[in-house]
């Protein structure tokens, strides 16, 4: 699994899952819409601590800025 989430992607993951688990405690979004916010929130997290998306690798996307060394 090769990284291809930098840091800036891998923030707004995380700042969106926060929000979306807000508001889901606090009431705000509740049904079908709340499970499936909540399971990409969960995504979002769990891609951001690895620094890898799946969807990229069809997509050809990498927002990981390459080492010029």
């Amino acid at each position: 699994m090769k990284k291809n989430m930098g840091s800036a992607d891998r923030t707004i993951r995380i700042i969106a899952a926060f929000v979306i688990g807000i508001l889901y405690f606090t009431g705000q979004i509740t049904g079908t819409a709340a499970v499936i916010l909540v399971v990409i929130a969960l995504v979002f997290l769990l891609t951001s601590i690895v620094s890898f998306c799946p969807l990229y690798i069809p997509l050809k996307i990498s927002t990981k800025k390459e080492d010029k060394s």
